[in-house]
C-alpha cells in the first residue's frame, strides 16, 4: 500500500536523510540516489520538493540557521542569568558544533558556495541583532554600556567577529598571534558599547575558549 505524506512531512525526512548523509559522507560524495534510498522514495518526489542537491544543502543550513536562533532567543529571555552572560552564550549559541553542522558549514566555506555562505551570515545576522540589541539595551539601563545606538554597535561588531573569527581561523597564526587578536578585539568592541576596559575580557574570553581557537593552559 502505498504511503501518501504530507509535503512538509515528506520534505522533513528529505532533510533529515540529507543532513545525515551530508555528515557521514560529505556533500560532495553524496548523491541524489543516496538521498532516494534513505528515505524510500521516487526521483519525481525528491523534485517536487527541491529541484538540486544544492537546493537541499540550502534547507539544511536553514533549518540548522533557525536552530541556532531559537537556541538564542532561550538564552536571552532567561533573566535568571546576569545580562552580560546572556549576551556572551547567546553569541556561543551561534556556533554549529554537531558533527553534522561541522560538515555542512565546510561544504559552506567552500570557494565555489560563496553565495550560500553570504546568505547563511545574511540569516543569521539578521535573526540574532534584534535579540543582541536588546540584551544591550538592558545593559545601557544597568549602566553596564553607554551608547546611544545600540542596534548599529552590535551590527558593527557582529561583523567585526565575522572577520575577528575568520582571521583567528587561519593557518599559521600563533597562540600568541591569536591572543594579540583577541586582546584588540576586546578592546574595540569595549570602546563601541561604551564600556570600562576589562569589563568584557572574562565574557568574550569564553567565546574564544569554548570555541577551541585558543588554550587556557597559555
Amino acid at each position: 500500500m502505498r504511503v501518501v505524506k504530507e509535503a512538509e512531512e515528506r520534505k522533513d525526512e528529505i532533510l533529515d536523510a540529507a543532513e545525515k548523509l551530508f555528515a557521514a559522507k560529505g556533500f560532495d560524495n553524496t548523491s541524489t540516489g543516496d538521498i532516494l534510498e534513505a528515505v524510500g522514495i521516487a526521483r519525481g518526489t525528491l523534485y517536487y520538493h527541491f529541484k538540486s542537491k544544492e537546493e537541499i544543502l540550502d534547507g539544511v543550513i536553514e533549518r540548522i540557521t533557525n536552530r541556532l536562533m531559537q537556541d538564542a532567543r532561550e538564552i536571552a529571555r532567561n533573566k535568571e542569568l546576569p545580562v552580560l552572560e546572556r549576551l556572551t552564550k547567546s553569541i556561543m549559541s551561534l556556533n554549529v558544533e554537531t558533527k553534522i553542522g561541522h560538515e555542512v558549514m565546510e561544504q559552506v566555506h567552500r570557494p565555489q558556495n560563496a553565495l550560500m555562505h553570504q546568505k547563511m551570515q545574511t540569516t543569521l545576522l539578521m535573526g540574532i541583532n534584534p535579540i543582541l540589541t536588546e540584551l544591550v539595551e538592558e545593559a545601557i539601563e544597568q549602566g553596564i554600556c553607554c551608547t546611544q545606538y545600540p542596534e548599529s554597535v552590535v551590527e558593527m561588531t557582529m561583523l567585526y567577529a565575522n572577520t575577528a573569527f575568520d582571521e583567528l581561523n587561519m593557518a599559521g597564526n600563533s597562540q600568541k598571534q591569536r591572543e594579540k587578536k583577541i586582546a584588540g578585539f576586546i578592546y574595540n568592541v569595549e570602546r563601541l558599547m561604551g564600556m570600562k576596559e576589562g569589563s568584557l575580557q572574562e565574557v568574550i574570553m569564553e567565546i574564544f575558549l569554548g570555541s577551541g581557537m585558543i588554550r587556557k593552559d597559555n
